[in-house]
This record gives structure tokens, C-alpha cells and sequence, in this order.
């Protein structure tokens, strides 16, 4: 079913020794006594699904190779699965949980008896950007001017149905301006093709995040984003969600993957040096300098939540998006979409 099949193995247990010989945060000698606490043929291993690797996840990374996951009994593998396939592996079974938008899941739970329900959020804020080839950029960023620079340009949106192409279409909508017919709208599935599109003319302009900017910027093929939708404030961008029926069947291995995910966003918000450590492991080819505006982008735009809580407000925004680009036209309600009980529970650990 999968139309991309790269699975990367997280390998708590070898990877966590190797990756961190020799540096800060959590030693060697600690990271194997987790493991060998819980035995290495007793780690239950759980499939998470992402559309794109990219930095905006690293708080799942950090929780793998900190060993996070494996303290709690549990060895993850991210599946990467381009497409939409990250949310319909998950109600296939194809994997357990699924990192996303609350939005995709409410689109993947029409006629679902068992819908996908959302228990802590990682990224809080909109991560999406939107960059002009190099030297292209709007003059001014009034709304006259924003709009009289994006019309008529090929537009690179993304997947169609994804948040990003929504968030970019509520823009255009915002402006004025009609998404079929005053822009040429591209929807490929395949995010990683951003830079390629605008380095190759393809698209005039890209929407996009780390460690697509950086990439783009290092290679030449633009400036600094000239809009960033980070500022719509507290907004479900990205949380973890699984299947309800795994929320009552197994309740306990989805407090353990809460416990370390909220444990990594806040050892993320305190120890940069990790974070940059981690981000240099899952992103090798990136250079010390784009790894570090990217590192850099995230902080200084609160990328990550503090603390796992999808608040209604968070929710209530990113369903408008869909809900005003005409994607999403049922009803919704905060607590068909959203478990707060692991988080809660993690709080007070």
C-alpha cells in the first residue's frame, strides 16, 4: 500500500551506545542500564509514521536516540511515507502512531468506526514558510503587497490536502486572491522536492521548513523566508495520534511513548547542546552552519510545545484552516480528536 517504503531503523539499544560515545547529556553507562533494566527481548517495538523527516520531529528523535523510548520498555522505528500515507498506515496497522496534523486524522476519520485520536503534541506552532527565488522576494509585506507579488507565480504548495498546501491556500484566500485562478498551484507529494522545483524553475516560489530552508539557502536558491505562518500562534501543527481502540486496549504502552516524548520536549527546550547533537545524527549532510539556523529557526519561532498539551485554541486553529480552504466540511469537537489523560498523567510523573 505504501508508496515509499524507506523504513530507518531507530536501534534504541546500539544506537543510543554509538551515536553519544564521547559526548555530553546522557552517558553511555546510563543509557545501557535502561536498556538492560528492561531487557533488550523484552522492548516492545512500535512503528511511527512521518510525511518527511525533518527537524520539525526532533523531539521524537531525541526520545529515541536518548533512550527515552527505552527506558519505558519501547523500541521505535519511524516510517517515513510520503503522500498521506502517514495517516492511513496508522488505520491500516501499517504502523502504530502517526506524527501529523489533528486535521489529516479528522479527514481520515469520516466512516472510520475507529477513528485516530491525538494524545500530545510536539509541534505547536505553523511550521510552514514561504520562500521567493533568490532575489525575487516582495519589496514590502502589506497585504496589497504580498498579494500583488504572489499573483500569477507558480506556487509550489505541496501535497495536496496536507497542511502546508492548506495553510498556504488560506493565505491566498486571506489575500484576496483565488487559489485556482490567480496562482498556478503544485501539489507534489514528495515534500523533499521543494529546493529541487525552484532550483530547477520549476516553481517561483515554495512553501517549506527546516531543514529544507537552510538547504535552499546554502545551495542559492533563495533568502530568508519572506512569510512565516509561525506566526498564527499556538497551532496543532504536528502531534502524536493513534487509534482509539489502541487508546483502550492498550492504554499502557501509550503512556509509556507520552512519557518519553514529553520527557524530549523538555530536555529540547533546556540542552541545546543535545539537541544540535541529535540533529547532526538524523541530518548528516546538512552543514555545521545550516544546522545550526535550522537549530536556531526552531527556538527562536517556539517551534516545539513545552509540554505535550494540545490546548482547543491550538486545535481550533488548524481546523479553521480546513475548514475555510472547503477540505474539511463535517463538524468537530475537541474531544473526538484530542486524549489529553497520557500528558496529564506524564505532568505528574
Amino acid at each position: 500500500m505504501m508508496n515509499v517504503t524507506k523504513i530507518k531503523l531507530s536501534a534504541v539499544l546500539l544506537a543510543s551506545v554509538i551515536l553519544l560515545s564521547g559526548c555530553g547529556g546522557k552517558g553511555n553507562a546510563e543509557v545501557e542500564a535502561a536498556a538492560a533494566g528492561n531487557g533488550a527481548e523484552k522492548l516492545k517495538k512500535l512503528v511511527i509514521a512521518e510525511p518527511l523527516h525533518y527537524t520539525g520531529y526532533l523531539p521524537l528523535y531525541v526520545a529515541q536516540r536518548e533512550g527515552y523510548f527505552a527506558e519505558e520498555g519501547l523500541e521505535v522505528e519511524m516510517l517515513q511515507a510520503a503522500g498521506g500515507t502517514h495517516v492511513t498506515s496508522v488505520v491500516s496497522g501499517d504502523a502504530w502512531a502517526v506524527i501529523g496534523g489533528p486535521e489529516s486524522n479528522a479527514l481520515a476519520n469520516i466512516g472510520n468506526s475507529d477513528p485516530i485520536v491525538s494524545v500530545s503534541n510536539v509541534v505547536n506552532r505553523a511550521n510552514v514558510y514561504l520562500m521567493a527565488k533568490k532575489g525575487t522576494a516582495p519589496a514590502g509585506s502589506s497585504d496589497e503587497e504580498l498579494a500583488a507579488f504572489l499573483k500569477g507565480k507558480k506556487l509550489n504548495a505541496g501535497r495536496h490536502g496536507g497542511t502546508p498546501n492548506l495553510l498556504t491556500q488560506y493565505l491566498l484566500l486571506e489575500l484576496g486572491l483565488d487559489p485556482q485562478k490567480d496562482v498556478r498551484l503544485l501539489e507534489p507529494a514528495d515534500g523533499s522536492t521543494v529546493v529541487a522545483m525552484v532550483q530547477q524553475g520549476a516553481a517561483d516560489i515554495a512553501n517549506g521548513a527546516e531543514p529544507q530552508i537552510s538547504d535552499g539557502m546554502s545551495k542559492g536558491v533563495w533568502d530568508e523566508p519572506f512569510y512565516k505562518f509561525h506566526d498564527l500562534g499556538d497551532y496543532a501543527y504536528s502531534v502524536l495520534s493513534v487509534k482509539k481502540s489502541t487508546l483502550e486496549k492498550d492504554p499502557e504502552t501509550v503512556q509509556k511513548a507520552v512519557n518519553a516524548v514529553v520527557k524530549a520536549l523538555k530536555v529540547i527546550q533546556e540542552d541545546k547542546a543535545l539537541a544540535m547533537r541529535v540533529l547532526k545524527a538524523e541530518f548528516p549532510t546538512l552543514s555545521d552552519d545550516a544546522a545550526q539556523a535550522a537549530l536556531d529557526r526552531a527556538y527562536e519561532d517556539q517551534l516545539w510545545s513545552p509540554d505535550g498539551v494540545i490546548s482547543q485554541e491550538a486545535l481550533d486553529k488548524d481546523m479553521d484552516v480546513m475548514i475555510k480552504t472547503g477540505i474539511y466540511k463535517g463538524e468537530y469537537t475537541y474531544d473526538e480528536l484530542v486524549d489529553m489523560q497520557f500528558v496529564n498523567k506524564a505532568a505528574a510523573k
